[in-house]
Parts: structure tokens; sequence; C-alpha cells
């Protein structure tokens, strides 16, 4: 299990422990918890444990339930108190934080039901307060909290304790944060039916415990993780208030901590053990702050800059920013198979072959062309053998009207064309009358969930024919881990990596392009990515073809790589964008609207534009050509 050790810091107010995987720091966490029962246990007194909900824990549970099963771990004299329950919400919705407990932990451990304390969000609204002032109550009863658990929110709410909140509020009822009803919509399909308030814990309840742990995974959670631990105290962000505890811990991953100085700046925090890869983000980040040009920077802006140690390691600015201005300049090509007949010792990818088998790997039937479609167009322009495999069927994110409308198409069709009318007419009621009767959060039938599945794959074909990929060349392959029909999706299994090698040997690719989210420990992106990571590393010394097969990740949808990370820039053109934008068009079922649209108001095919137009003057700005968008990789060497 590894720590990552960084440079001391005064900058942080809390104590941070980095661990390079979410998973490594939620061993961590349920072996501290583990350690606590069996305390407790050994002197026959109850282990009271504040317990969260949310993605964040989850890995912590399942490792209290491996504890459980496999080494003896019993939680017969474990009390919890859970932090908090939308409202009004019933026990048995999908969306309870009932359901997810006993889903994630209860059902699985040897806990006693009367032990288990979970705020109710089914009361009377006159009810509301006197059920939380006997909560409280409860708490106090059992000696208080041993330990609390906390994820945080992207507001910086622990518990339900939106920004506003009081340092001394108790369990209460309170309305929801409109950034907290967003990220919350993923799991309620649409943000009109999250619920508008929550029971929860206050902060007043949450720092009487004894130990307090915040986890956070991922780099959606750095920023308010930085204001979190680095920041003043402010009921702005709510977790700054974890700073007056006397024994809490923030325990983090790689991604997740991508913000605090140590790691984002750590020449503003002491002497760095300076590489290239270190010395190409100073120097970017000086340039931005400056405003300058890479080229344009002196002397003393590094020294203005705290970057005089790098100065005396390089010898001084104008060698410094040719190193750095090249570098960042061999990665910009228009060839992204290659330039054929060239010399390519400084270009991102080979000259030989110059006609190459290129495979994108799309997780979703629309991340091709929405990350690279710009990409993908000049890869078939220039005549490469460009096959896309689609990971996943996508029908998760089809509304149900739009399932609705194909089946009656599939009707009105068959009956003007007189094929199998009766059978039609059968499926097409089963359709009708579960959607009808359809619950939030509900399984979809195996008949809807083929034809969402459909809609997804008639789209992705449009879209690729328009991007001229031959027919023959698309691939579905339909992961089994994530035909759940329901958000959450199955661990990566056995089944996944068998079909994803299977694709690698029809294809041999010499180059692989992929979704490369290494940031998000939790989305279908990282899954399919650690399928494709788990096949290659089985063809690996096995298949010759591997040897010489360069792996390109894009990111999603949501934001590009940072500047400093890029190895391949693919400038776009403005008719290019223009195609680009027309292939994502053809998906029409996730135009205008889509069913998880995230944190961002924007359609697909904008965010896509403005990302690959930020890019371009982000080169602008350190003194690069001035293109009108790009798309940028980064190589994984497996």
């Amino acid at each position: 299990m590894e720590v990552l050790n960084y440079p001391e810091t005064t900058f942080e107010k809390l104590p941070v422990v980095i661990f390079e995987h979410a998973a490594q720091g939620a061993i961590r966490i349920a072996q501290e918890i583990a350690g606590i029962i069996r305390h407790k246990q050994q002197k026959g007194k109850k282990a009271v444990l504040g317990l969260a909900t949310g993605s964040s824990p989850i890995g912590v549970y399942q490792e209290l339930i491996r504890l459980h099963q496999q080494e003896g771990l019993s939680f017969a004299n474990v009390v919890t108190f859970n932090l908090d329950e939308y409202y009004p919400m019933q026990p048995d919705e999908l969306q309870s934080y009932v359901y997810f407990m006993h889903e994630q932990l209860f059902d699985h451990v040897d806990i006693l039901p009367e032990n288990i304390h979970i705020p109710d969000g089914t009361l009377a609204i006159e009810q509301v307060k006197e059920y939380c002032q006997a909560y409280e109550q409860q708490i106090k009863d059992c000696g208080g909290l041993d330990l609390q658990l906390l994820g945080i929110g992207r507001t910086g709410h622990i518990g339900f304790n939106e920004p506003g909140s009081a340092s001394t509020s108790v369990t209460r009822l309170v309305k929801l944060d409109p950034l907290t009803i967003t990220d919350a919509a993923k799991d309620f399909i649409k943000e009109e039916f999250v619920p508008l308030r929550a029971l929860t814990m206050g902060v007043g309840t949450i720092m009487k415990a004894r130990r307090i742990i915040l986890m956070a995974w991922g780099e959606s959670k750095a920023r308010i993780l930085q204001q979190t631990v680095e920041g003043r105290i402010s009921d702005e962000v709510p977790a700054s208030f974890l700073q007056n505890h006397p024994n809490v811990s923030v325990v983090v991953d790689q991604w997740a901590a991508l913000e605090l100085t140590r790691i984002k700046t750590p020449w503003l925090v002491g002497m760095c053990s300076w590489d290239d890869n270190l010395i190409r983000r100073a120097v970017i980040w000086l340039s931005l702050k400056m405003q300058k040009p890479i080229l344009k920077l002196t002397d003393e802006d590094y020294k203005d800059g705290s970057l005089s140690d790098l100065l005396v390691e390089a010898g001084n600015a104008y060698n410094l920013n040719i190193k750095v201005f090249n570098a960042i300049q061999h990665t910009i090509t228009g060839w992204p198979g290659g330039k054929p007949n060239s010399n390519d010792a400084q270009r991102p990818e080979r000259a030989v072959p110059a006609s190459k088998r290129s495979l994108v790997f799309s997780p979703h039937p629309d991340d091709d062309v929405i990350s690279m479609g710009g990409t993908l167009l000049r890869l078939v322009d220039q005549g490469h053998e460009v096959h896309v495999a689609y990971q996943t069927s996508g029908n998760l994110a089809v509304f149900d009207d739009d399932a609705r409308r194909f089946a009656d198409f599939a009707l009105d069709f068959a009956e003007k064309q007189q094929l199998g009318v009766a059978q039609m007419r059968q499926e097409h009621a089963a359709v009708v009358e579960f959607l009808k009767h359809k619950k939030l959060g509900e399984e979809d039938s195996l008949l809807v969930q083929d034809i969402k599945a459909l809609i997804r794959k008639g789209e992705a074909m449009a879209a690729c024919r328009f991007c001229g990929v031959q027919e023959q060349h698309i691939h579905f392959m339909n992961m089994p881990f994530y035909e759940t029909g329901q958000v959450k999706k199955k661990p990566l299994g056995e089944a996944d990596i068998e079909e994803t090698i299977a694709i690698l040997q029809q294809i041999r690719p010499h180059q692989i392009f992929a979704a490369g989210d290494l940031r998000d420990p939790h989305g279908t992106h990282r899954i399919c990515l650690d399928a494709i990571f788990a096949a290659l590393a089985r063809l690996k010394g096995q298949e010759e073809w591997v040897e010489d097969c360069y792996l390109w990740l894009y990111r999603g949808a949501w934001q590009e790589w940072d500047v400093q990370e890029i190895e391949m820039a693919v400038p776009i053109s403005p008719e290019e964008l223009l195609r680009k934008r027309k292939a994502i068009f053809k998906h029409q079922s996730q135009k205008d609207s889509a069913v998880f649209p995230g944190n961002d108001k924007r359609e697909f095919w904008q965010r896509s534009e403005d990302r690959n137009h930020a890019t371009a003057k982000l080169y602008d700005k350190l003194g690069l050509a001035e293109y009108e968008a790009i798309e940028a990789f980064v190589r994984y060497r497996f």
C-alpha cells in the first residue's frame, strides 16, 4: 500500500495523507475502523460509528465486508448513526440512504438491526424538529461518536451542511444547494426529481466525534479539498470547520490532491528535485502567471515567481525558455497517424508504417466524436485504416420518451409493411405498459434496454459513416459490466477483459486511442480503460504487434489535459471543427439535453468546441502558433 511522499508544507491546516489509488486509501480507513471495533470489543463496549453515503465510502465498506467475511471482524457491538437522508424519501426507494447502506454494508455483516440509525425521510413535516432532537439525544446516550466518516461535496458540504451552516449547527432539516442537486441528478435521472431538502447531522454534531476521517477521491474534489485544507475557516466552505478539530485526518488519492500547493506548485513550498516534467510545469505556470510568452520570460520573472532555484539548476532564463518552448512545439502535429517520408525523431507519432491500423475505443457511443472527432476525421482523410470500438451500449443515457417513440415507429413500420404485425403489437404493448408504470431509478426491462441500445447504435453508425469510417470497421462490444439497466454498474469482470482482448487480436492496431480518465475512480470511462490495460498486459510478450503499438489517451467530454501533460496536440481547422460538430449532431438522443448532463448545462458539442478553443488559446498564450482549435492526447507507456 503506497503512501505518496511530498514535501512538508505550511500551507495545509489539516493533516493530509495522499495515496496513489483511492482503493489503497479506502483499505487504510477500513483498517482503522476495524481497529476501533476490535478495541471496543476487548473492553466489552459498543463502537459508535458515524457513517457516510455516496460514492466515496463504497471502497471502505467493501473492505469492511471482506474483513468480516474473511477475517472474522464482528459488527455485533457496533452502533451506527448515518449523517443524512433526503427529505422526503421512502426507505425502499433506490435513491434512499437506507437502501444504500443496506446494499453497501449492513446486509453483508452481522450488525444488529436495532443498532442502525438513519435519519427518517418519511416523517410529516411537523414531526421533524422533535425527531432531530431525539436523534441528537440517541448519539449522546450511546456515549458520542468514536469515529465520524465523511465525504465532501463540491460545495464543501459535510453531511448536507451546505454553505452558510453554522459551526454549532445540530441535526435538522436543510435545503440543498443547487450544485448539490445537480450532482445528485445522476441517481435521480433528472434534476427535477431530486428532493430539495434533506435531514442532516449538524456541523456541531460532527465536531463532537472523538475522531474524524474525511475522504476525497478523484479530480472533481481537488478544488474544494484545497479550499478546505489550505483556506480560511468559513461557513462558505463548511468542511473548513474541521480545522478546529483536534483529531482529524484527510485521506485522499493523488487526483483529489492535485490542487494542493505541494502538488500543484511545489516550488512555492521548498526545494524541488527538478526533472524535465517538473521544469516544463514550472515554466508554463510562470508564463501564464506573468502573462508572457515563454520566450519572453526573463531572469527577473523567474526570481519574482519564486523560481530562483530553477535558474540555479538551468543556468539562465534564455536557455531554459528555449528548451521548454521546443518541447511544447514538438507536441504539435497535423499528422496524428504519423507523417509519411519524414524525420519523425521530434514528432509524437512514427512515420512508419505510412498507413496504420488505428483503433479508437469509445466508452459510450459518442465519446469518439465528442472528444477526438477532429483527429478521427484527420486519420480517415490521411488514409489510415480506422476502426471504432464502442465499449458499452450507452442505453442508460436514453430517455424513456425516445424508447417509446422508436417503439411506435417500429409498430407503424411493421403494420405498413405487414411484417410480423401480431408479434410487434405484443412487443409494443409490453414497452408501453412497462414505461407507464416504471418507478424512478427502476431497472429497464430487457426489451426497453434493447430499444435504447439500438437507438444509440444507429446514431453511432451514422456518425461513423459521416466521418468516413467503413461499416465493417465499426464494432459494438456491449461490455457486460455496463448492462445492468441501472446507473450502478457491475465491477470489471473477466468477460469484459476477454471481449477487449478479442477486438485487439482481431485488429492488431499500430495505434490505439482510448478515453484516459485516470483521475475519476468511479466512472464508466475508468472501467473501460482498466479493461484495455488488463487486455494489453496479457497480450504483451505474447503477440509481437503489442510491442510496437502506441496507446494515446484522450479526455472525456468534461475537460482537457493540462497543457503541461500534453504529448500530442492535433490542430483542428475551422472547417474540420464544423465537420466534427455535424458528426456529434448525429447522436440525436444526446442532443439538446442528455440524461446525465453533469454540472455543465452546455450541450456536448458546445463543451467540446469550447474545450478545443481553450487549448488552442493556451498554446497561443505560451507563444506557439495560433490555431482555431486543438485536440490533445497523452501517450500511455504500458
